[in-house]
């Protein structure tokens, strides 16, 4: 059993409840999404599935190894490509479909994106630091402050929190409620909202609670 797909975000929206209330919600274009491979435990050690996110892409995209790769399993190129952990022995073969109708309204999801890159940030934005006053000419506004010691360890300790560069990691939100499924659109409403930008692609996992 295949407890996952890949997904691209689409965008933020609300539904309205019959009680009236709005929810806000993130549309994903869940699948379809093919079978490029599947791993066993008697020949790769663990049992999982490599699947490919149905969309178009030129073959020029796709170099060698990964068009034959493709090939292999008798699928068009993919552009994005991700191992998903199987249960049970009823795992999907090279080239079965999965589709959205996987899941079901109200189940619980993990999606894990990439979160949008901010580029180089300072203290205040990237760790949310105080700061110091802006008045009475305290010249300490936004700088950093003190970050080690002097005569011992005379070094800045790792892990120190500094600016640098911010976004562009792998995120996971957890336990995000499935509002709405649209097996015909192949789109997937979940409450609240996810990592990364419009266009970004994800995985969605059941979570097993």
């Amino acid at each position: 059993m295949i407890n996952g797909l890949l997904g691209k975000k689409v965008g933020m929206t609300q539904l309205l409840q019959d009680d009236g209330t709005v929810v806000p919600v993130t549309v994903i274009q869940a699948g379809p999404c093919v079978v490029v491979q599947k791993k066993t435990k008697q020949k790769d050690g663990y049992d999982a599935v490599q699947l490919g996110f149905v969309e178009f892409i030129k073959p020029k995209r796709v170099n060698q190894p990964m068009t034959g790769h493709f090939k292999k399993a008798n699928v068009a190129p993919a552009r994005f490509v991700r191992e998903l952990i199987v249960q049970g022995d009823e795992a999907a073969n090279p080239g079965d479909k999965v589709m959205v109708g996987i899941f079901t309204q109200n189940e619980l999801v993990h999606i894990v994106g990439t979160s949008k890159g901010r580029g180089f940030a300072g203290l205040i934005k990237r760790h949310h630091f105080r700061g110091g006053r802006a008045t009475h000419g305290s010249m300490f506004h936004r700088a950093p402050g003190s970050i080690g010691s002097s005569a011992y360890p005379s070094r800045v300790l790792k892990g120190m929190r500094m600016a640098g560069h911010m976004g562009n990691e792998r995120v996971t939100v957890q336990n995000l409620r499935v509002a709405r499924i649209d097996q015909e659109n192949n789109l997937l409403f979940v409450r609240g909202a996810v990592p990364g930008p419009a266009g970004g692609y994800l995985v969605v996992e059941k979570s097993g609670r």
